[in-house]
C-alpha cells in the first residue's frame, strides 16, 4: 500500500491532474476577486487548505521525480535544477505565509513613528473581573480575514475564574457609515450638512444636547447664550442665531436674511450663510436610533461592522464593533453576567526596534498638472543609537534590520506619507534563492549539457535531411478576405467648404514650422503640435490629410478660423449605423459631417439622451459604441476649436512648469512685459499670416514663430524636449509606421506563402527567386518595426512596452523576431508569423486602443520595466508563433491521404518539432518574466507575490504550457495530434493573461478596467473554427496515421 501510495504521489499522471486543478483553481480565484472581493478569493482560494494542499504535493512530485528520473546527473543538472528551484519557491512561500508580516505606517511631516499598523486585521477581547477581590484579565486575541460574500462563522468558548462565556460571529458588513435609522421610540435627531472642509459631512444634533461644528455651537430645544438655536414644537421649526446671515431657497432660488438674536421660522432645504459658515438643514427633526449601515456611495472610507454575539450565565447580548485594515479604534465595552468585556477589531500596531522621523514628503507632479503625479518621496531619519538619513520613494526602498520600507501613498494635503513595511527575511531569501535557480537552469537548457531542447534541434535537422530526398508539402486551401476602408471622401459633404478652408490655406513650410512648436498637453507631456494635429485628424476623421491639406495646415486653420470648421463636414460616421445619421440629419451614404449638425437651433446636443444610456450600460451594443466613439470625435474637435490645447506660454517662475493657451491667458498670472507679449503675439501672429497669405512672403510670421519659441525657451527650458526628440517626434507622427505594417506584413506574408504552396507542384529558379525576395522584404519590415520601436522609446524616454498599446506592437514584434529565427528551417513559419505578426497590429489600432505617447506611472520608472516587461511579453511571441504552426499541422493533418502520407508526415514532424522548440523558448521567457515581476514587485511595495490577477494569468499559463511540454510522458496524451492541437488550445491563457486581465479583471495591471469593453465577436467564431478544426484532423489522424 505504501509502495502504491509513493508510486502514485510521484507518478506524471498526479502530476498532470495538479497542473489542471491548481490552474483552475487560480482561473476560479481571479475571477471570484473580481465579482466579489480580494479578500473573498483569499477565503475561498487563496487561503484554503485545499489550496496549500495542492502546493504540498507539487513539493513532492517534484522530489520524487528527481530520483525518479535520476535527475542528479551530471548532463541533466539543469532539469535538476528547475524542479528544486520549485521546491524551494514554494517552500518560500510558505515561510512568508506563517512567519512573515507587513503594514503600512502613516506619518506626518514633522513627526516620529516607532510602530506601524498590522496588514492583519484582529478581534482583541480583554475580561476583566474579580478573583478573590483582586481586578485580573484574560486576553483573547486572533486574527481574522472576514468577507460579507462568505460564511464566517466562529466561535471562541472560555472561562474566566470558572465562569464560561462565548463570544460568537454573528454578522460582518464591509464599507459601514454610522446612519440614523428611523424608529418611533428613539430619540429625536436634527440633521445638518456642511462642506468647510471641502467635502460633505453630515452631523446629528441630539435633541436636548449640544454639538460644536468648527467651533460653532448648535443646540435642539435648549438653547443657550451664543448658539445657533433651533427649537422645534408641534410642528413648527425655528431658528435664532448670534450673527446676522442669509439665507437662499434651493427649490425656488428664494433668498432672505437672518437677523442676530430675533427667532424666525427655519427654512429647511435652504443655505444659510452665518459669518462665512454655511449649512443646509434638510429636513426637521426625526426620531431613530444609530447603527452601522453599509454605505451606498463608498463614504465608509474602510471601516467594516463585525457583529458579535456575546453570552455568559446564561445571558445573551449583541455587539458591534467597527474597525478593519489600516484602523486601530478605541474598545468598546459591555458588562455581561458581571463581567467587563473590552472588545476592538482591526489593525493591531506593531512595534519596531527603531523610530522613523518624517522630514519632509515632496510629490513631483508632471509640468502643469495638478493631480499627475511624476514621482513621490518622503525624506526620512531613521532615529537609533546612530541616526541616518534617507529617502525612500518609489523603487528606492529602506531595508534595515530586517524591516523593509516602501513608499505606498500619502495624504492628500501632500503633508504627509504611508509607508508600506515588511518582514520577510527567511521568505524573501528562500524565494530569492529559487529564482536564482530558476534562470540558470533555463539557461542551461540551451546551452549546457543533454536536454530536451537539444535533442529537439538535432531531430529537426534530420527531418530536413529526410526532406530532401522526398517531395514536399500537401495542398493546402487558406483563403483571406480582406476588408479596407478607402478614405477618398468628398470632404464637402453637399456644401462647398472647399473654397473657404483654400482660401485660409498656409503655406506647407510655414506650417512645418508650426508644427514644431512645443505644447504641454493635460497630462503635462511636451511635445510637438504636430503630434496633437495628427492625433486629430485621426482619430475625428479617420484621415491623415483633409483634401490638399495636411495635418498641420488643418491644426492653423482652425486655430486661425474656428467658426469655419464648426460647419466642415470632416467627423467620421462609422457605416451600417443609419439611426445616427438620421439622428443629425445626414444622408444614409454620407461618410462625414460637421460639428454643427450635432446641435439644434436651441444649442442642444442631439444624441444626449442616446449618449446617455450608452454610458450606463454595463455592457453597450454596438449601437451604444457608435455613439459613443462619434461622442468622442465631437468632444475632440471641439477641444481643438476652442484653442485650449495649444498650451504654449509657459508661466514665469510657475513651481510646477505650467504652461497656459491664449483663452487661458486670463486665469494666469502674468505680469509687466510678460503679459503685454502673451496677450499680443498671437493677434500680431495671425495678422502676419493673413499679409504672408497675400503676397506669400512668410518671414514676418516666421519671425513671430521664432519669437514664441524664444519665450518658451526663455521661461519653459527646463521641460522642453530637445530639438532632435522634437524632430524624430514630428517624423514618427508623419511615417505612422505601425499602422502601415499591418497591411505590409499582411501581404507579404501572404504572397509568401501562396509562393510556397505553388513550389509544392512547380518548381523553379524565378519561384525560387521570388521566395527569397519576399523572405528579404519580410525581414527588412522587421528592421523598419524594430526602428519604429526605438524611435518610439527615444521621444517617450522609457521603453516602449508600459502600456496596453505599445505592449501589443511589442509582442507584433516579437512574434516575427521568432519566426525570423525559426524560419531559418522552416519557410512556412516566417510567413505564417508575418501574417499573425499582421493581426497582432490590426488589434492594436482598434478604437479601444489609444496611441498616444502618454506620461510614465512612478511605479514604471524603474530598470524592471525594461527587464520584466521586455521578457514576459515577448513571450507572447513565441507562444502566437507556436499557436499558428499548430493550426498549419493540423491543416496539413485534414487533408492528409494515404498516398501523400509519408510526405505529410515528415512536414507535420517538423512543423510539430518547431512548434516544441518554440513552445519552450515562450515558457522559460514567460517563466523568469514572471518571477523577475515578482522580484519588482518585492523592490516595489514589499510583496513579491500578492495575487494579483496579472501574475497569477501569468502563472495559470506557465502551468498550461508545462503540462502541454509534459503530456508526452502521460500515456494516452502522446502523439502529435495531441500536441499541436493543445498549443492551440494553450494560447486562450496567454489571450486570457494579456486581454482578458487588462480589460475585464480588476488589479494592478488592468490598463482598462471600468471601460466598457465587450468581447469581439470574432473570438466566438475562432472557439468554433478550432473546435471544427480539431474534430476533422482528428478523424483524419486516426484513419490515415493510425490505422
Amino acid at each position: 500500500m505504501k509502495e502504491r501510495l509513493l508510486k502514485y504521489l510521484f507518478s506524471n499522471q498526479l502530476m498532470a491532474l495538479l497542473f489542471i486543478a491548481f490552474s483552475t483553481a487560480m482561473a476560479f480565484g481571479t475571477f471570484i476577486e473580481s465579482w466579489y472581493s480580494t479578500d473573498t478569493a483569499k477565503i475561498w482560494v487563496y487561503n484554503a487548505w485545499w489550496f496549500e494542499l495542492i502546493l504540498v504535493l507539487f513539493m513532492a512530485n517534484f522530489f520524487g521525480n528527481i530520483f525518479k528520473y535520476r535527475l542528479l546527473r551530471k548532463e541533466k543538472w539543469a532539469i535538476l535544477m528547475i524542479h528544486l528551484s520549485f521546491i524551494l519557491i514554494i517552500f518560500g512561500a510558505f515561510v512568508t505565509r506563517y512567519f512573515g508580516y507587513e503594514g503600512v505606517m502613516p506619518i506626518r511631516e514633522g513627526a516620529t513613528e516607532s510602530v506601524f499598523l498590522s496588514e492583519k486585521t484582529y478581534l482583541t477581547v480583554y475580561v476583566e473581573g474579580e478573583i478573590d477581590g483582586v481586578p485580573k484579565r484574560k486576553t483573547l486575541e486572533k486574527d481574522f480575514l472576514f468577507s460579507e460574500y462568505v460564511d464566517n462563522d466562529f466561535i471562541w468558548e472560555n472561562e474566566f475564574n470558572g465562569q464560561p462565556f462565548s463570544i460568537g460571529f454573528s454578522d460582518y458588513k464591509e464599507d459601514v457609515t454610522e446612519q440614523l435609522v428611523l424608529d418611533d421610540q428613539g430619540e429625536r435627531y436634527l440633521k445638518i450638512v456642511e462642506s468647510s472642509s471641502g467635502s460633505r459631512h453630515d452631523h446629528y444634533l441630539k435633541e436636548g444636547e449640544v454639538a460644536n461644528i468648527h467651533n460653532i455651537i448648535f443646540t435642539l430645544n435648549n438653547p443657550i447664550k451664543g448658539a445657533i438655536n433651533i427649537r422645534s414644537e408641534g410642528g413648527l421649526h425655528f431658528i435664532t442665531t448670534p450673527f446676522d446671515g442669509s439665507y437662499l431657497r434651493m427649490a425656488d432660488q428664494q433668498s432672505g436674511n437672518v437677523q442676530e438674536n430675533v427667532e424666525e421660522p427655519l427654512q429647511l432645504r435652504s443655505l444659510y450663510n452665518l459669518k462665512g459658515f454655511q449649512f443646509v438643514i434638510p429636513e426637521p427633526p426625526l426620531r431613530g436610533n444609530f447603527d452601522w449601515i453599509k454605505s451606498e456611495d463608498g463614504t465608509g472610507e474602510g471601516q467594516d461592522a463585525l457583529q458579535l454575539q456575546l453570552s455568559t450565565n446564561g445571558i445573551q447580548q449583541s455587539l458591534t464593533v467597527v474597525g478593519g485594515k489600516g484602523l486601530v479604534n478605541n474598545m468598546k465595552k459591555i458588562n455581561l453576567g458581571g463581567l467587563d468585556f473590552y472588545i476592538k477589531y482591526g489593525s493591531k500596531k506593531l512595534a519596531l526596534p527603531f523610530a522613523i522621523q518624517l522630514n519632509d514628503f515632496i510629490a513631483e507632479k508632471y509640468p502643469g498638472t495638478e493631480k499627475s503625479y511624476a514621482s513621490f518621496m518622503s525624506k526620512i531619519t531613521v532615529q537609533e543609537e546612530t541616526p541616518f538619513d534617507y529617502d525612500i520613494f518609489m523603487n528606492h526602498v529602506l531595508d534595515h534590520k530586517g524591516y523593509r520600507f516602501f513608499q505606498a501613498s500619502f495624504d492628500p494635503d501632500e503633508k504627509g506619507t504611508v509607508l508600506s513595511v515588511n518582514h520577510d527575511f527567511w521568505g524573501t531569501w528562500i524565494t530569492y534563492v529559487g529564482y536564482i535557480l530558476l534562470y540558470l537552469s533555463m539557461m542551461g537548457i540551451f546551452f549546457i549539457g543533454k536536454t530536451r531542447f537539444k535533442d529537439l534541434s538535432k531531430a529537426l535537422e534530420k527531418i530536413k535531411q529526410k526532406k530532401k530526398a522526398l517531395a514536399t508539402i500537401a495542398l493546402m486551401l487558406f483563403t483571406v478576405v480582406l476588408n479596407g476602408q478607402s478614405h477618398d471622401h468628398d470632404p464637402n459633404g453637399g456644401f462647398n467648404f472647399d473654397s473657404l478652408v483654400n482660401a485660409n490655406t498656409i503655406d506647407v513650410n510655414h506650417a512645418k514650422k508650426f508644427g514644431s512648436l512645443v505644447i504641454q498637453d493635460l497630462g503635462g507631456r511636451m511635445k510637438p503640435a504636430n503630434t496633437f494635429s495628427s492625433e486629430l485628424l485621426r482619430k475625428v476623421s479617420k484621415s491623415d490629410r483633409y483634401g490638399e491639406l495636411n495635418a498641420d495646415q488643418v491644426l492653423m486653420s482652425i486655430v486661425e478660423s474656428p467658426a469655419l470648421w464648426y460647419n466642415v463636414p470632416i467627423i467620421y460616421l462609422k457605416r451600417g449605423n443609419d439611426s445616427l445619421r438620421k439622428i443629425v440629419d445626414v444622408d444614409e451614404k454620407q461618410k462625414y459631417t460637421s460639428l454643427l449638425s450635432f446641435f439644434d437651433n436651441q444649442g442642444n446636443y442631439k444624441i444626449s439622451s442616446q449618449l446617455e444610456g450608452s454610458y450606463r450600460a454595463a455592457v453597450p451594443n454596438q449601437f451604444q459604441k457608435d455613439f459613443i466613439e462619434v461622442d468622442k470625435r465631437v468632444n475632440l474637435l471641439y477641444s481643438a476649436l476652442e484653442g485650449k490645447v495649444l498650451r504654449i506660454f509657459p508661466i514665469p517662475n510657475e513651481p510646477n512648469n505650467k504652461w497656459v493657451s491664449y483663452p487661458e491667458l486670463a486665469e494666469a498670472d502674468f505680469k509687466g512685459k510678460d503679459s503685454l507679449y502673451v496677450h499680443n503675439i498671437l493677434p500680431l501672429y495671425f495678422n502676419a499670416l493673413k499679409l504672408a497669405r497675400e503676397d506669400g512672403d512668410y518671414a514676418q510670421a516666421d519671425n513671430l514663430l521664432e519669437s514664441i519659441e524664444g519665450y518658451q525657451k526663455k521661461f519653459g527650458a527646463t521641460v522642453m524636449p530637445s530639438a532632435d526628440k522634437i524632430e524624430a517626434e514630428i517624423l514618427y507622427n508623419n511615417y505612422d509606421v505601425f499602422k502601415k505594417l499591418f497591411s505590409w506584413y499582411l501581404y507579404a506574408g501572404l504572397i509568401l506563402f501562396i509562393l510556397l504552396m505553388v513550389k509544392i507542384f512547380r518548381g523553379g529558379k524565378i519561384l525560387d527567386l521570388s521566395i527569397k525576395l519576399f523572405k528579404g522584404a519580410i525581414f527588412l519590415l522587421f528592421v523598419v518595426h524594430t526602428a519604429g520601436l526605438v524611435a518610439r522609446w527615444f521621444i517617450s524616454g522609457h521603453a516602449p512596452w508600459s502600456d496596453a498599446y505599445e505592449s501589443m506592437i511589442y509582442v507584433a514584434w516579437a512574434t516575427l523576431f521568432f519566426g525570423l529565427v525559426f524560419g531559418r528551417k522552416s519557410d512556412l513559419t516566417m510567413a505564417a508569423t508575418a501574417f499573425v505578426s499582421s493581426m497582432i497590429l490590426m488589434i492594436a489600432h482598434w478604437n479601444w486602443m489609444d496611441p498616444s505617447i502618454a506620461n510614465l506611472q512612478p511605479v514604471l520608472d524603474s530598470y524592471w520595466l525594461m527587464i520584466h516587461v521586455a521578457v514576459i511579453v515577448g513571450s507572447y511571441g513565441p507562444f502566437a508563433l507556436s499557436m499558428i504552426i499548430g493550426v498549419v499541422a493540423l491543416l496539413l493533418i485534414s487533408i492528409a491521404g494515404k498516398k501523400k502520407r509519408k510526405k505529410i508526415e515528415l512536414n507535420v514532424k517538423e512543423l510539430t518539432i518547431i512548434n516544441e522548440l518554440s513552445l519552450t523558448v515562450g515558457l522559460i521567457m514567460l517563466t523568469i518574466g514572471n518571477f523577475l515581476g515578482g522580484m519588482w514587485a518585492n523592490e516595489s511595495w514589499g510583496r513579491y507575490w500578492g495575487w494579483d490577477p496579472k501574475e497569477t494569468w501569468a502563472l495559470i499559463s506557465i502551468l498550461i504550457y508545462a503540462f502541454v511540454i509534459h503530456m508526452r510522458f502521460v500515456p494516452g496524451l502522446r502523439g502529435a495530434w495531441t500536441f499541436n492541437f493543445m498549443s492551440i488550445v494553450a494560447f486562450a491563457s496567454i489571450l486570457m493573461t494579456y486581454f482578458g486581465v487588462n480589460f475585464y479583471l480588476v488589479g494592478l495591471h488592468s490598463y482598462a478596467s471600468g471601460d466598457k469593453i465587450i468581447t469581439p465577436s470574432f473570438v466566438y467564431y475562432a472557439a468554433v473554427i478550432v473546435a471544427l478544426l480539431g474534430a476533422l484532423s482528428y478523424w483524419r489522424y486516426q484513419k490515415v496515421f493510425k490505422s
